[in-house]
């Protein structure tokens, strides 16, 4: 038996017996079975909290679990059947949650997305999933649909607000306590749902073309609520916070996780999450790398806000805690580009730790803490998915005490693939297969399994896989074979101790004319590191070298300018400058000058640094890249295709 392969034996036993004391709906059919048990073993928790919902709501999970088979019985009355297909477009809140289940405990399936999404692709769904009901967040949002819905099979509208709905003569519209009302009078009946049918489809956000509708059925969604425990254990009673939608695949199956035993879930938002964090004081967060760069990217401000004394404490504190963070992952053999430390190196580390731990702990007493309190200061652990973890973000919140897991998957497989283990948390890799997943890397082209420690195309197999591409079968036997093994399309390796570790998407590579391929999340993770870089994208497919596009942080910017007696005239920025300051702009030399100095230095230090790897020309961008100008999808990924085509002009005078 090899290393590796012992080394996943070892983690696939230790999984099998904790399950086998921890699993208790793995004899389970379907996901909407979970609510009457947890009605029953936890019926005076709190199930969710949704204090900024319109209307507020507080929902103990015997509430809960009645909500839910109310709904069920509304939709019942209408003459909904089992196996219907339903159009769902909302977002997060405690409404959301009671028609997302009240509809698969009908028997039905939904296709969901926000609320906020195009209504030229909130049409595409409904009549793509051949939805016959809508389920819409709003009046507002079905009067923008409603001119458009006579084409579809939509017979019935339920808005989930307590707005009076428009009469319609084709349609019958009924607002949440109408259908509720409905479902009090009318009696549930039990529905024949098999594991293996379908119960949601979730499209993908894309970056080109019409999005792909993603079927999941309970025997997916089932996977991870009976294997997540084998990663994260929480009580009931714990609080987790929840800011990513709702409807997406890694918040939906977490909250269902988290659901199933007995947490309470808050809802928030980016107005409301510093506020919330700090009232709340939950045990557990899921979010998505963007998330934790800002609490990052807060804590760096509040530390240039500090008196040049206190600011040079706080960064000797930081420095030496990176030391010791980084001798004690060595002594610990958890250093993920150091995987070969001898005995002796491990144990000279070691040493090295133990005479940095007091100032590090010291550090922890009279910096860290406040920076903790931020989160509530209770985080059992953070949990994050939906894209790559920049290094020094990894760094950062080991520094403050902070437990952050990271998992990865995507939504084709709802979602969890692999997660690090907060007993084997190796920094920078995206973890060990969950339970019952298998994973692979091969060569792109002969698609041969390659040896480990060698990067190629990641492959998947497990439970979770989705059953395909709705209405789209070419699609689906692109993305899984004859074998059951599903593309991932991402690019990676696999350690000795059987973690994988991600490089980048394969699609996403830039081919330089020398040859060279260039993964860009790694190195644009590394530029963010600069408090004066907000985004970066790289560009430079079939270029001489690699060039950027950057979002300037403009507050971190205007600080250097007034240190230098200097202020930043940016466009759209009609504030006059003051009297002792002289103005420039971005094109300034002295700001090139600062942003080139950043980006060598960040990118220099990256582990796996190559001489390819330099960032040639730059570009500034002012406009920040964002959901609502369309450039993020709702992970809040730059979605590539879209900003190339954005800014073409931009990027090809970039190269003249």
């Amino acid at each position: 038996m090899t290393e590796l392969s012992q080394a996943m034996q070892e983690v696939r036993q230790r999984d099998r017996a904790f399950l086998e004391a921890n699993s208790p709906y793995e004899h389970l059919q379907t996901i909407h079975e979970i609510w009457p048990i947890v009605a029953q073993k936890y019926g005076h928790i709190v199930a969710q909290e949704d204090a900024h919902g319109q209307p507020a709501a507080t929902l103990t999970y015997r509430d809960l679990e009645i909500a839910i088979r109310t709904f069920a019985s509304g939709l019942q009355a209408l003459g909904v059947q089992n196996r219907a297909h339903v159009a769902l477009f909302a977002d997060n809140s405690h409404r959301w949650f009671i028609a997302d289940q009240g509809i698969m405990t009908a028997g039905g399936m939904n296709a969901v997305r926000s609320g906020t999404a195009d209504v030229d692709e909130l049409l595409y769904i409904a009549e793509h999933s051949e939805s016959t009901l809508l389920v819409v967040e709003s009046v507002d949002l079905f009067k923008q649909l409603r001119d458009r819905l006579g084409a579809l099979p939509i017979q019935q509208v339920i808005v989930l607000s307590d707005e009076t709905p428009p009469e319609d003569a084709h349609l019958k519209v009924l607002n949440f306590n109408q259908l509720m009302a409905l479902g009090e009078s009318h009696p549930y009946t039990p529905v024949d749902v098999k594991p293996e049918d379908l119960a949601t489809l979730i499209y993908t956000s894309g970056t080109t073309g019409k999005p792909k509708g993603v079927m999941l059925s309970h025997r997916n969604l089932l996977h991870q609520v009976n294997t997540l425990e084998a990663v994260v254990q929480p009580k009931p009673g714990d609080k987790a916070v929840s800011i990513l939608p709702s409807w997406h695949s890694f918040e939906r199956t977490a909250e269902y996780f988290l659901f199933s035993r007995g947490c309470t879930q808050i809802y928030t938002s980016i107005r409301h999450i510093k506020a919330d964090l700090k009232a709340h004081k939950p045990q557990f967060m899921v979010g998505v790398p963007r998330l934790w760069e800002s609490i990052y990217e807060g804590a760096q401000r509040q530390f240039r806000e500090q008196s040049p004394g206190k600011q040079k404490l706080i960064f000797t504190f930081f420095g030496l805690s990176q030391r010791y963070v980084n001798h004690l992952w060595r002594y610990q053999n958890m250093k993920i580009d150091e995987p070969q430390l001898s005995p002796l190196q491990r144990l000279g580390s070691g040493i090295v730790a133990l005479v940095l731990w007091p100032l590090h702990q010291l550090g922890k007493k009279l910096v860290y803490g406040k920076v903790r309190e931020a989160t509530g200061g209770q985080v059992k652990q953070l949990i994050s998915g939906g894209g790559s973890l920049a290094r020094h973000i990894d760094i950062f919140f080991e520094i403050i005490g902070v437990p952050l897991l990271v998992g990865y998957g995507l939504t084709e497989t709802a979602p969890v693939l692999t997660a690090r283990r907060p007993w084997h948390n190796l920094r920078g890799a995206a973890g060990q297969p969950i339970p019952f997943t298998e994973i692979k890397v091969v060569d792109p082209e002969t698609r041969q399994e390659l040896p480990q420690g060698a990067q190629g195309l990641v492959l998947a197999r497990g439970p979770q896989v989705m059953e395909g591409y709705y209405r789209n079968p070419e699609a689906t036997a692109k993305a899984i074979d004859a074998d059951s093994w599903f593309d991932t399309g991402d690019l990676g390796w696999i350690s000795q101790d059987g973690n994988l570790v991600l490089t980048g998407r394969a699609k996403d590579t830039i081919v330089l004319t020398n040859g060279e391929n260039i993964e860009p999340q790694p190195i644009e993770d590394a530029c963010i590191r600069s408090p004066y870089i907000d985004q970066i994208m790289l560009v430079g497919q079939d270029q001489r070298s690699l060039g950027a596009l950057i979002v300037p942080n403009l507050e971190a910017l205007q600080g250097w300018a007034n240190n230098q007696g200097l202020y930043l005239d940016v466009p759209g920025d009609d504030s006059p400058a003051p009297a002792d300051c002289t103005p420039i702009t971005l094109e300034d030399e002295r700001v090139q000058k600062l942003f080139r100095s950043e980006l060598t230095r960040e990118v220099k230090d990256r582990p796996g640094f190559r001489p390819d790897d330099r960032i040639g020309p730059f570009r500034f961008v002012v406009e920040p890249f964002s959901m609502e100008n369309g450039l993020l999808t709702q992970t809040l990924k730059v979605r590539r295709p879209v900003v190339m085509e954005r800014y073409r002009d931009m990027i090809d005078a970039m190269f003249v």
